[in-house]
């Protein structure tokens, strides 16, 4: 009996048809305000290294580290001579520690763009329901997030070592507040415009060198010029030429409206108008380096 045989392929076919099981999804659309909160949360974790590879911890745990043991070492001192005042204020820790802080947002604010930009997922983010304003905002408000952390910790230290030490509560707590508002406003400046500048190149290493040039090369010229005049007894001017730095600008408004005292040469704390001015550009600053970053997404996601 003659055995029949499937009808031969073509050469060069190679069509196959393979049955999966695809099955489409049938569950709830959680939406942008999920998406939102899952890059906000994912890009928070990551400034600390969380969820990534051992080395990725080791230098923000070491900033923050760094920030922190100077208020601990301070808080001890503190209690065991039963100080009645803190030897630094809050709102001047992080003034202080200002080189901790460019370092961090040097090191972190690439990590948080750059990688989209070099290997091109940034329009994978926007084919999902996720859009140009709500990964900004993610972004923005995870390294700002982050900072305030990392600002915020070693002033926590400070205030509950005061406690300890049995300092005026009210008193305390009403420093403590004045210098978590300070660091507020820090961070969400520092993490405007260190993003700004990572977002310019997908180059991770360029993205470094150009935030820590931005935060460490105007302080310099601004604390050099302030200097200048105050020794040739132009005080009036020294407010003023503290606009031009990042740092500067934040010492500004906390001197002129947290009582705090100005670290400019001489101690000149800026008037009540200038410290409106000075609030008025920290904002326009923020609110600039938002717009710069949207507008910036809007090309990259094309």
């Amino acid at each position: 009996m003659a055995v029949e045989h499937p009808p031969a392929m073509p050469a060069g076919d190679q069509t196959r048809i393979h049955d999966i099981g695809y099955r489409g999804y049938d569950g709830p659309r959680l939406g942008r305000a999920y998406a939102r909160r899952s890059l906000y949360s994912q890009s928070l974790r990551g400034a600390y290294g969380l969820g990534r590879s051992v080395k990725s911890k080791v230098l923000p745990m070491l900033l923050f580290a760094v920030m922190c043991l100077p208020a601990a070492i301070m808080v001890a001192v503190a209690v065991f001579t039963k100080a009645h005042e803190l030897p630094v204020p809050y709102t001047r820790y992080a003034i202080i520690m200002q080189a901790v802080i460019s370092l961090y947002v040097a090191s972190q604010a690439p990590q948080a763009v750059s990688r989209d930009l070099r290997f091109k997922t940034v329009p994978l983010y926007f084919s999902r329901p996720i859009e140009t304003a709500d990964y900004v905002l993610a972004k923005f408000a995870s390294l700002a997030s982050a900072l305030f952390i990392l600002t915020g910790a070693p002033l926590l230290v400070m205030y509950v070592g005061a406690l300890l030490a049995k300092m005026g509560f009210a008193h305390q707590t009403e420093l403590f507040t004045q210098g978590l508002v300070s660091v507020a406003l820090l961070s969400l400046l520092f993490a405007g415009i260190g993003l700004v500048i990572a977002a310019v190149t997908p180059r991770r290493g360029f993205g470094i060198a150009a935030v820590i040039a931005v935060m460490t090369i105007p302080y310099g010229a601004v604390t050099t010029l302030q200097a200048i005049a105050h020794v040739q007894d132009e005080s009036s001017a020294i407010p003023w030429i503290g606009l031009f730095s990042p740092i500067t600008l934040v010492d500004g408004v906390q001197s002129a409206f947290l009582g705090a005292t100005s670290r400019s040469p001489g101690g000149v704390d800026p008037s009540a108008g200038q410290g409106v001015v000075y609030v008025l550009v920290v904002l326009a600053l923020i609110a600039g380096s938002y717009g710069l970053l949207t507008r910036r997404y809007k090309k990259v996601g094309l």
